[in-house]
């Protein structure tokens, strides 16, 4: 069993590592696209869009010419009641038309019932679900074609940018499909084992050993900041640590944390 589990660490540690290789190049290109400093890039192949009615707009026009495939981040945790039963008949047109829809929230939509029966009445129409413990940003890939990510990940409302660029659409969709890998479906127990942590747990292991605040961990989580600091608190009594690098170094020594390259 001890020979199983390490087994299984060493290849979480791989795949870990993979991941955040490409979250990096993710936000690097969203740094340049922010800067406008986009190496080859041609302003048909990168726009910024400012507003919220600039951005619903885009939508709008890439929904009605999405064809075959409609890939989706969407962080923030439990989703605004209005805004789901906003995209249902949207949601079932495209799938009607023979849209291939996945979409990847977060874990902390299991504890909130309303985003949870859409998320299942997402599966009934068609679309695939998976949960993560956190995600980088909002963003949308329309056949792999077209990517809009949100300009801050904070405040969506603020502006997106909509990419085209070969080259940068296909590392966006590797990181999807990535993260699309590590995720769980829907309805996948995600309670772990005795003694083990949890993937919202490690997660927030992570971060707090990254030296993030609780306000932060609750925005990467999808969590209330009294949610996120109930989180960090119950760690580090867990591991009897008494700051937030101790708490990483622990959880590393402890094997309830894989060694990661930043």
């Amino acid at each position: 069993m001890d020979i199983l589990i390490a087994r299984q660490r060493s290849e979480l540690a791989v795949h870990q590592q993979r991941l955040e290789v490409a979250q990096a190049a993710a936000a690097r290109f969203i740094l340049a696209y922010e800067e406008r400093q986009i190496p080859g890039a041609s302003e048909a192949e990168v726009e910024y869009l400012s507003g919220l009615d600039a951005i619903r707009d885009h939508l709008a026009v890439m929904n009605d010419q999405v064809a075959e495939e409609l890939l989706t981040f969407a962080p923030g945790g439990p989703q605004q009641p209005g805004n789901m039963e906003a995209s249902r008949p949207l949601n079932q047109q495209l799938l009607r038309r023979g849209v291939r829809m996945r979409t990847i929230y977060l874990n902390s939509i299991r504890t909130d019932r309303p985003t949870m029966d859409h998320a299942r009445w997402l599966i009934e129409q068609g679309c695939k679900v998976r949960t993560v413990p956190s995600l980088p940003n909002r963003m949308i890939i329309y056949d792999r074609k077209s990517v809009m990510i949100a300009a801050d990940a904070d405040n969506t409302a603020i502006g997106a940018i909509r990419v085209s660029a070969p080259g940068m659409v296909a590392s966006l969709h590797w990181l999807f499909e990535q993260v699309w890998q590590s995720a769980e479906s829907l309805e996948a127990p995600v309670s772990p084992a005795p003694g083990e942590l949890n993937a919202q747990q490690a997660e927030a292991l992570y971060l707090l050993a990254l030296g993030h605040t609780d306000e932060a961990i609750a925005k990467r989580l999808g969590v209330s900041p009294r949610t996120a600091r109930r989180i960090t608190s119950s760690l580090m009594t867990h591991l009897g640590a008494r700051s937030r690098f101790q708490a990483g170094v622990l959880a590393i020594q402890l094997g309830f944390l894989p060694l990661r390259v930043d």
